[in-house]
């Protein structure tokens, strides 16, 4: 039997979603930042500001369809992208929202599947199957499951959720937002991060924003982290990091501001249990309080630049430098001195990595 391949299709869709996810929330907070307002009313006059912020609000809300559609294209290609997208237009109207949306991407692209595999239908109406059968059929089955079986529980679960987190106080907000920010730096931009990326973005649709700023400031921990603990290494005249290393550091910082975690993962590829743990308690640290805080994030992504769209811009920055603080500390305790074999090892590794480079080139 095929595997379902569930968490692969779930990634690819997420890759579809991000554009529009970063695109719309950036133009929510330039629209912020301006003083604009949702239009309520397009016949009365408004400015570009409230232009934009709509057009942001209006993008936040095509994301169940489109994770919906994307997932089911994923699973079955072009004819799941029509009732995808329907499910993902049921989902908010229901109020089921992103995990409804999710959903009914997956069953809406199993079904097509099996309808692909087992409907038969004569010689002349094959060439309708992909384009109006397929999806009149699975749109019109599973549409019909999500209005009335499906999206109920949904709703509630979602409500539930959203419930239980804006009602949270004190040590549980602490636990969660510990959670969440070690979830989202543990493996550097992998499916764990992804895993946390995903529910942050889901709760940012029902109008939780604080797991977005938890997940953006965790994004940003270890590049930061590492860079200090570099910095205060040198400082000390303690020797923590190979030249090879040093060069890694000194491109992670950067893309760290942009909230690109992935410049971390040369750095703990050398030594990875020292690293991840160190750099997945600064952020736990920094995330536990950035929730406790009550900082929120209208965007989900951009790093240091979206900040000043956040509600407390300087608690969150207190929050990073917190976590940053953490991560580097426990560095310089836990991370020993590399010897000098290994400072050889790496040096060679830079050399041959040129010269293989120089003979491709030769050959070609």
């Amino acid at each position: 039997m095929k595997k379902l391949q569930i968490k692969k299709h779930a990634l690819t869709a997420i890759s579809y979603m991000l554009p529009l996810v970063v695109a719309s929330g950036l133009l929510i907070a330039i629209g912020n930042l301006t003083s604009g307002q949702v239009i309520e009313n397009y016949q009365a006059p408004y400015s570009i500001p409230d232009a934009l912020v709509s057009l942001g609000v209006l993008g936040m809300g095509l994301l169940a369809p489109v994770i919906a559609a994307a997932i089911a294209y994923s699973i079955a290609d072009r004819p799941g992208i029509a009732p995808g997208l329907l499910m993902g237009v049921i989902a908010n109207s229901i109020g089921a929202g992103f995990l409804g949306g999710m959903l009914g991407g997956y069953l809406v692209g199993y079904f097509v599947l099996i309808l692909v595999k087992y409907l038969k239908v004569p010689k002349w109406a094959q060439g309708l199957m992909p384009m109006m059968i397929i999806p009149l059929i699975s749109s019109l089955v599973m549409g019909l499951l999500m209005y009335f079986v499906i999206g109920v529980p949904i709703v509630w679960a979602t409500d539930a959720m959203t419930n239980f987190l804006e009602g949270m106080q004190g040590s549980m907000r602490f636990v969660f937002g510990a959670v969440l920010g070690g979830m989202a730096a543990f493996d550097f931009g992998g499916p764990v991060n992804k895993v946390a990326s995903l529910f942050a973005d889901g709760l940012l649709l029902e109008g939780v924003k604080e797991p977005e700023a938890v997940k953006i400031l965790a994004s940003m921990v270890p590049p930061f982290g590492v860079t200090l603990s570099w910095v205060v290494s040198k400082l000390i005249k303690k020797k923590k990091y190979t030249k090879s290393e040093e060069d890694n550091i000194k491109i992670a910082f950067p893309m760290g501001i942009c909230m690109i975690t992935e410049g971390v993962i040369p750095i703990a590829a050398v030594d990875p249990i020292r690293v991840i743990v160190s750099c997945t308690l600064g952020a736990a640290v920094g995330g536990g309080l950035s929730m406790t805080w009550g900082i929120g994030s209208p965007v989900p992504s951009g790093g240091m630049f979206i900040v000043p769209a956040m509600n407390e811009p300087l608690l969150f920055c207190l929050a990073l430098l917190i976590g940053t603080f953490v991560t580097a500390a426990l560095l310089l305790i836990l991370k020993r001195e590399p010897t000098a074999e290994e400072e050889l090892i790496a040096d060679q590794g830079l050399e041959e990595e040129e010269e293989v480079d120089l003979s491709g080139i030769k050959i070609s």
